[in-house]
């Protein structure tokens, strides 16, 4: 039966099946446009400018550049350019105890660092090995609980970013440069996600901390020259905490097929830098005797440092045997200060000299450092 309404006197939603909805509008007042922006500029530029001045009380300053894979890529970069650099490969203790000015004050040549923090010296002699035509000389500082005990993500992560470093991630790097030559607040150690966290006083039962992570120790320059940051040594707290995590981890057993492994593939890697011309000499720089009673019983000389230089037939300088490497400080019992860094680089180059033809000191080199001086 037809509908007894009619499609004239439809009304509502059916009414409007298939006809374009008319398009709410919005009001906007009227509103001094320029001028709020302008004061949202300039209490951007007031709070940019009290961050800043607040990271500079705390002894942060501008030009500190951070260190990252894409700045390691550059520095390996330098290696493939020109195979008969020198280069020091390494973990921090050598990454903070070389000073790359007073190296080439001595020789005439500013070696190429490419010791990374918290690494493995041993998979970055592999990669020189290996992954390109090295033919100069490879200063090698290490640690040995770090060179025969210790898994490198750090160098993995480095030696990738070498091979597959994308657009992006270059070009972010060469963006935040110019603007960490500026700026303070942007140091990677003191962002505010970072110091939030640090508020945590161990409220979490059996988590591990904040306290128990590394905070920041190191101020860096151009060619990732390295250093350790001042307030290490002047404030307490920094120190202590500095100490308390490089302890917060236990060490893994040293078993002796991870000794075995670790001497094969060091003599494989030297073996392959001289085919090609090039030499390997080795470092172990200064801790503190806090860390070395451990250090030995972890892992005695004989069975590392000794162990090494014989199996790889490669000289080396370990600071123990050098009166010049002797007494240097070593705040957090780890690494050198920066003025010692720098007596160490003078003591450890004429000793490197002394052991190999590939590396010579200048004629009018400067005279030499003692460690009182530091």
């Amino acid at each position: 039966m037809p509908s007894s309404t009619s499609s004239s006197e439809r009304t509502g939603a059916d009414a409007y099946a298939g006809a374009a909805q008319p398009v709410p509008e919005r009001v906007i007042p009227v509103q001094p446009w320029g001028v709020i922006s302008i004061a949202a500029l300039a209490l951007l530029l007031v709070l940019l400018t009290a961050w800043e001045w607040r990271m500079r009380a705390l002894q942060l300053s501008p030009g500190d550049l951070a260190d990252s894979a894409s700045a390691w890529a550059e520095q390996r970069r330098r290696v493939t350019d020109d195979p008969a650099q020198i280069v020091i490969v390494g973990d921090s203790r050598i990454l903070f105890g070389s000073n790359l000015d007073r190296f080439a004050e001595l020789t005439g040549i500013r070696p190429i660092q490419l010791a990374l923090t918290g690494s493995n010296s041993l998979p970055m002699l592999q990669d020189l090995a290996t992954n390109s035509a090295f033919r100069g000389l490879a200063i090698v500082g290490i640690s040995e609980l770090k060179y025969f005990g210790s898994r490198d993500a750090a160098t993995r992560a480095a030696v990738e970013r070498f091979a597959r470093e994308s657009p992006s991630q270059r070009s972010g790097y060469l963006l935040q440069r110019p603007l960490e030559r500026c700026f303070a607040f942007l140091d990677d150690g003191y962002r505010l996600s970072h110091l939030l966290l640090r508020l945590d006083r161990g409220w979490r039962a059996q988590a591990r901390g904040p306290y128990q992570d590394v905070w920041k120790i190191a101020v860096g320059g151009d060619d990732r020259q390295t250093w350790l940051w001042e307030r290490i040594e002047t404030d307490a707290y920094l120190r202590k905490h500095a100490i308390a995590a490089w302890t917060a981890d236990p060490v893994a057993p040293i078993t002796g097929g991870a000794i075995e492994d670790t001497l094969d593939a060091t003599r494989s890697a030297v073996q392959t830098i001289r085919a090609r011309g090039g030499e390997v000499v080795f470092l172990r720089p200064p801790s503190a005797m806090q860390f070395r009673f451990g250090e030995e019983g972890y892992l005695p000389r004989e069975r590392g440092w000794d162990a090494l230089i014989n199996a790889a037939n490669v000289a080396g300088a370990h600071f123990e045997d050098y009166a010049s490497m002797q007494g240097l400080k070593t705040p957090e019992y780890s690494h050198l200060s920066r003025a010692c860094a720098v007596v160490y680089t003078d003591a450890y180059v004429r000793a490197l000299a002394a052991l190999t033809s590939r590396l010579r000191l200048r004629a009018d080199a400067p005279a030499a450092l003692s460690p009182s001086e530091c």
